[in-house]
């Protein structure tokens, strides 16, 4: 009998651990983009659940001209909606929440009726500009972090563009102007190339993947969802992948069709890194149901 109780509390170990170990390897991470459409969103327009670790990310700041007609090599200028985002917004969702952390994001798809295009005219000169330009962003908004999410590169390699962003980060986070970085891929082969090429240099400074799973067709299904998510969890080894959906309904995985219950799947595997949304421009039209959806699924729900 004393054996067998020994092997019984064994067992019952073991299992306490593995559901410790499964239990923190999740975040309780929750990020979105916003500011890009100009429909007059605010921070606090959104609902923010104190238990959670809450990130706006601005979008964005593009290396071009003010105008977006032209690149800059590196000259970042802002196209969020700073009448509405401003560094006084800023400073006042951070001090009412304490849990809120603001980032900006580099590039985006497009700007006035053109794509934004990475253009370096050099790496050392880039990084000369971007680290001087973005520093002075970063500053004046009060800012914690930056996202990159160039997704046009018809004149740079994959190690040019590596090389750019990786030390971009470095010296941002080596002068302590940020805390944290992340990128944001999706699943296109030279979206892949250039992002997998400075994951393999510089993913030790990359703290989050906001992979674009709203980028997969809009027939994806919750197991085809969770192949996605294990295949790109793969591609960047040891990073953390967040989960993620668009308000506008019009790719990927819905939440009207099973995105939360993917995300519950994730969360019982102990992969849930976080959910990030594209974006709180869209989803103020339904009231950003989805977001406290998210953050009590974050929770355990």
């Amino acid at each position: 009998p004393r054996e067998i109780l020994k092997t019984l509390m064994l067992g019952i170990r073991g299992l306490v651990i593995g559901l410790v170990s499964t239990m923190c390897a999740n975040l309780n991470l929750f990020r979105e983009y916003i500011g890009s459409e100009f429909n007059d969103v605010k921070f606090s327009d959104l609902p923010i659940d104190s238990r959670t670790q809450f990130h706006f990310i601005l979008a964005f700041a593009i290396d071009y001209t003010p105008s977006g007609s032209a690149p800059t090599n590196g000259k970042f200028n802002i196209f969020w909606d700073n009448d509405n985002l401003s560094p006084s917004a800023v400073q006042a969702i951070k001090a009412q929440h304490k849990n809120v952390k603001v980032a900006l994001s580099l590039g985006g798809d497009s700007v006035e009726s053109g794509n934004v295009q990475f253009m370096p005219s050099s790496v050392s000169s880039w990084v000369s500009n971007a680290v001087s330009s973005l520093t002075s962003i970063i500053k004046e908004y009060h800012l914690d972090g930056i996202d990159i999410d160039y997704e046009h590169f018809d004149f740079t390699n994959p190690n040019t563009f590596a090389e750019c962003i990786g030390q971009l980060i470095t010296q941002l986070k080596r002068n302590k102007v940020i805390s944290f970085a992340s990128v944001a891929p999706y699943d296109d082969g030279p979206i892949q190339s250039h992002y997998t090429a400075l994951w393999e240099s510089y993913g030790n400074l990359i703290d989050f993947v906001n992979f674009q799973f709203y980028a997969y067709d809009s027939s994806t299904t919750v197991s085809q969802f969770i192949k996605h998510f294990n295949e790109q969890e793969s591609r960047y080894s040891g990073g953390k992948v967040l989960a993620s959906f668009m308000t506008e309904d019009s790719g990927g995985l819905s939440p009207a069709e099973g995105f939360f219950t993917a995300c519950r799947m994730l969360r019982n595997s102990g992969k849930l890194n976080g959910i990030f949304v594209w974006s709180a421009d869209s989803s103020q039209s339904n009231n950003f149901q989805f977001e406290k959806l998210s953050q009590a699924v974050l929770q355990g729900s």
